[in-house]
């Protein structure tokens, strides 16, 4: 089997990458929560506690967890000389962009991490103060606080699933729609290009694209259809995209690409965030989607695949998951039941965003004791993972997981 091959929701999970929450988290600071795409500062120490409990549930489940910091650090270990254009790639897109400050920030880095640590550092950014203080920098040093950061972090890397979307056998190397997460995507860069478990995956998208796309909008419904969300942070340039790569592909078997038009809010901040598949003719949707949705077919043109051949379709979502599944019935089953304000409030806090690990199995925020129940009247194993901080970053266990095997399913 390749190193990536995922062509389903909820084929049993074989391996997944995570990223373990770390220091990235205390570098948010009141005044910084909404630049960094925060709503609120989880307890570090109580997310780690709860991330682990999330792998256990995987592990004990037959799943082999990968962590993102353990992969680049064995890229950079086997590859030392990638080391330095790293760091200096790191800088430059954290906006340190004069070379004697590179060097200067470079030295720093390598004089007192190593390893995983350096990586882990690179995700946590560094404070004026850990250089020196006012007297290390500019002008603009000077008169800033000494806990004022130079170079970002990047507390947004536990919901794993964005920076890129396993797709068949091969990937989308995501171009993020914010400024705060576009650095996430180095780190899948360099596995994707040197690690040697990956080098061989193909790519539809590649990270310095202009058109935005999340791997939270990108869902695999069959072998040849994904589902992707035009969302707050997927734009439609973003989905012709991936789709020309998809068609001019002989060797990629998605032959359809279904863009759901949502909400373009914080709320419905990807489609992953409205509606996740749990079975095979069973998913979990926020009712807010429900109703006439309006979906866009594209399908390779009949004599060019990069020439689009595009179709709007106005209909229901059962329908058109009925459709496009080959399914007889599918059954929506809506987070937070017939309450509309358990079910704002559930889907605030993910009731929504499930994580299959096989066809009617799932893993669970267990703070939403509305929808977890209503999961189980309805004949899913639900899999509670606790979440009073995690569920503070506004991403449930499908956020913070890439697939990157699921069995077939005959």
């Amino acid at each position: 089997m390749n190193s990536i091959h995922v062509k389903s929701e909820i084929a049993p999970l074989k391996k997944v990458l995570l990223h373990r929450p770390g220091r990235e988290l205390l570098k948010l600071t009141p005044k910084r929560l909404g630049e960094l795409l925060f709503d609120d500062i989880p307890f570090l120490k109580v997310a780690q506690r709860e991330h682990d409990a999330f792998a256990d549930i995987l592990r004990e489940n037959g799943v082999e967890v990968v962590y993102l910091e353990d992969l680049m650090t064995e890229v950079l270990e086997a590859q030392p000389e990638l080391i330095r254009p790293f760091l200096y790639q790191w800088l430059t897109e954290g906006n340190i962009r004069t070379g004697k400050w590179q060097d200067k920030l470079c030295d720093y880095l390598l004089e007192n991490y190593s390893g995983k640590a350096l990586v882990e550092k690179t995700m946590e950014g560094i404070t004026l103060e850990e250089m020196g203080g006012a007297s290390a920098y500019s002008l603009q040093d000077r008169i800033a606080p000494a806990d004022d950061l130079i170079v970002d972090p990047m507390p947004n890397l536990y919901f794993a699933r964005d920076p890129f979307a396993s797709v068949g056998s091969g990937i989308f190397l995501n171009s993020m729609r914010f400024p705060p997460r576009r650095r996430e995507t180095i780190y899948a860069e360099y596995i994707f290009n040197h690690h040697p478990d990956y080098t061989d995956v193909p790519r539809y998208c590649e990270r310095d694209s202009f058109a935005s796309i999340e791997g939270g909008d990108v869902l695999n419904l069959r072998a040849d259809t994904i589902a992707v969300g035009i969302s707050e942070r997927t734009t439609p340039d973003g989905i012709e995209g991936v789709a020309r790569r998809l068609f001019s592909d002989p060797e990629a078997e998605v032959r359809t690409v279904l863009a759901f038009d949502i909400p373009h809010t914080r709320a419905f901040m990807h489609l992953d965030t409205v509606f996740t598949q749990i079975d095979t003719d069973k998913y979990i949707v926020h009712p807010a989607i429900l109703g006439t949705l309006t979906v866009y077919e594209i399908t390779p043109g009949k004599t060019d695949p990069a020439e689009l051949s595009i179709e709007r379709i106005d209909d229901s979502l059962e329908h058109i998951l009925e459709k496009y599944t080959h399914t007889d019935r599918v059954q929506l089953i809506n987070c937070g039941g017939g309450d509309m304000i358990a079910a704002a409030r559930e889907q605030w806090n993910d009731g929504s965003n499930t994580l299959a690990i096989s066809p009617g199995r799932v893993v669970v925020y267990e703070r939403n004791d509305v929808t977890n129940p209503i999961l189980r009247d309805h004949g899913i194993e639900i899999l509670e993972m606790p979440s009073a901080e995690l569920s503070r970053g506004r991403g449930g266990p499908r956020c913070m997981s890439m697939p990157l095997i699921r069995a077939d399913i005959s």
